[in-house]
């Protein structure tokens, strides 16, 4: 699995065992007798008999909440009792057994239909988890060229792919690399990011430049959008980088209006001036085709590539997060931790909030070569 902080997804934690149910039951219901006792008023037997049903609705089993209903409706009747023959009391704490006869049961069922949804929900996750696999390869990834470690992390709770994207693929041509950022969020965002993985892992192995590789990219991307439009759902553009890695002591790359990668080696980092071209899916846009750039990456090296969920993470007061100060920062640390250790520093930075996909990449040349 491609590595992510894994947050919580709204589920229940593990129910309540019966010792614990009914020691808490029996605790809170002791209290307001108590506290109904020394103020002289009902209306604190009232609040328990409405507050514990519900509670238990939403934190216990169908088979706990069951329980707690029969509680509260038999500490119903027991006061029902104590009121004595008194035919007004008596007529007032007989309803308010059947308004609690009613709330249990309409409790049973919300529990019912709540662990109904947790299970699907469940279930949708073990999918969607299964989908990463294949169409998100697990971390790190290691060729012949370059090892490949990072931090992938959907902005959605109970989504484990979204809108960005990336890949590494080994080719006949050396090891090409690719990071990506589709337009907006959702499904319609997921399903063009699925577009752009499923053509590039076609183009890297059949495409001997890089040029038609991207070329092959924005035509999925177009593809996309005619059958997007045709469905009613917006039509999207994909900011991507592509990056190609041999034997040689450079490195080629094309920038379809994605951020630039930085380049580390030693104690130094550089933002690689690469020029920048349309993102994917506006091609037709341009006059001018997709240039491919040359730079050193030499042994020992390492690329990092992000997504801007980082660059555009901001603090309380609205503060950009600092990519090139936090990173010259944490140069003495290993490639492979580097990116979680952005990322866990970026999400402190936000104090914990997130409002975008982040991918961060780091490509370090093999030393042999």
């Amino acid at each position: 699995m491609p590595r992510t902080r894994r947050k919580t997804s709204g589920l229940s934690t593990k129910p309540l065992s019966i010792t614990e149910l009914v020691i808490g039951v029996v605790s809170v219901t002791l209290l307001v007798v108590v506290l109904g006792v020394v103020s002289g008023s009902g209306v604190w037997l009232l609040g328990l008999l409405v507050f514990l049903p519900s509670t238990a609705a939403a934190l216990c089993t169908v088979r706990q909440t069951a329980f707690v209903s029969a509680w509260a409706t038999l500490v119903a009747a027991v006061s029902l009792l104590v009121q004595g023959n008194d035919g007004r009391r008596w007529l007032d704490s007989f309803l308010m057994v059947l308004l609690i006869l009613a709330l249990g049961g309409l409790s049973i069922y919300a529990a019912h239909r709540r662990i109904a949804r947790e299970e699907e929900m469940l279930r949708l996750r073990s999918t969607a988890a299964a989908m990463q696999r294949h169409i998100l390869h697990p971390l790190p990834l290691l060729t012949d060229d370059v090892l490949v470690d990072g931090v992938y992390e959907p902005v959605q709770e109970d989504r484990l792919v979204g809108g960005d994207v990336y890949d590494v693929i080994a080719s006949p041509w050396g090891t090409r690399v690719l990071i990506g950022d589709v337009q907006g969020k959702g499904l319609a965002a997921v399903g063009a990011a699925f577009a752009v993985i499923g053509a590039f892992r076609e183009a890297a192995h059949r495409e001997p430049t890089l040029t038609a590789v991207v070329d092959a990219l924005d035509a999925s991307v177009v593809r996309h959008n005619s059958y997007a439009e045709q469905t009613g759902d917006d039509e999207r553009f994909v900011t991507a980088l592509v990056i190609g890695v041999d034997s040689g002591a450079e490195a080629q790359a094309i920038n379809c209006g994605h951020i630039p990668p930085q380049l580390l080696h030693s104690v130094t980092h550089t933002t690689l001036p690469l020029g920048t071209g349309v993102p994917l899916g506006l091609a037709e846009l341009s006059n001018e085709p997709a240039t491919v750039d040359w730079f050193a990456f030499p042994p020992g090296s390492t690329l990092l590539l992000s997504t801007d969920g980082l660059t555009e993470t901001r603090a309380a007061d609205g503060t950009f997060y600092p990519v090139d100060e936090r990173l010259a920062g944490r140069l003495g640390l290993p490639p492979t931790d580097l990116p979680q250790a952005l990322y866990d520093d970026a999400r402190a930075f936000a104090e914990g909030s997130q409002h975008d996909d982040i991918a961060i990449l780091s490509v370090r040349r093999s030393p042999h070569h």
